[in-house]
């Protein structure tokens, strides 16, 4: 059965060590019959959540930025990946208001099947525990019957390109091809 696969890039970075990882992942559920779309963080218009709550009553924000359709295709998708690369720890800022603003419909993006990619120079996964926490607090905790299908470390990775030389292409890929 073919899926809705959506990637969501944050890589500040075309062609960064995330993106590439998106790219493989993309190529996968390609392969397998699967209708992918990714979207990159940094070529849409994402203002900051300003906390006003106008959306807890009428599911819709009050900003007018590229968010709202973003939502419609969160909504839509049957798979949803989330790839970031890890700055001091965490996931990176055009992620975080990202995840954000998806208040106004948050309630929607249910019973999704969801990726976790994060690239970073550390070589140790488990210092990337606090990053895969936070997206987990996001998946888990917020959204309903959501389902952690893998997380895909891309660690050892800190110039642009280092990415194809480790584990984790190959990982991208399969997980893609297996969604």
């Amino acid at each position: 059965m073919s899926k809705n696969v959506l990637v969501i890039s944050s890589s500040p970075r075309k062609g960064g060590n995330s993106d590439l990882l998106c790219d493989q992942f993309i190529k996968g559920a390609q392969e397998a019959g699967h209708h992918t779309e990714k979207i990159s963080l940094r070529e849409q218009k994402i203002n900051y959540c300003t906390g006003c709550g106008v959306c807890n009553d009428t599911h819709r924000c009050v900003q007018k930025d590229d968010m709202s359709a973003l939502l419609d295709k969160l909504v839509q998708a049957d798979v949803i990946v989330l790839a970031t690369p890890v700055y001091f720890y965490s996931m990176d800022g055009q992620l975080k208001t990202f995840i954000d603003r998806t208040v106004p419909r948050y309630t929607e993006i249910s019973d999704k099947d969801f990726y976790f990619i994060l690239t970073a120079a550390d070589t140790q996964k488990k210092n990337l525990a606090r990053t895969v926490e936070a997206l987990r607090g996001f998946t888990e905790d917020c959204l309903s019957g959501t389902k952690e299908k893998a997380v895909i470390y891309g660690t050892g990775a800190w110039q642009m390109g280092e990415i194809k030389n480790t584990p984790a292409f190959k990982e991208a890929y399969l997980a893609g091809k297996n969604c």
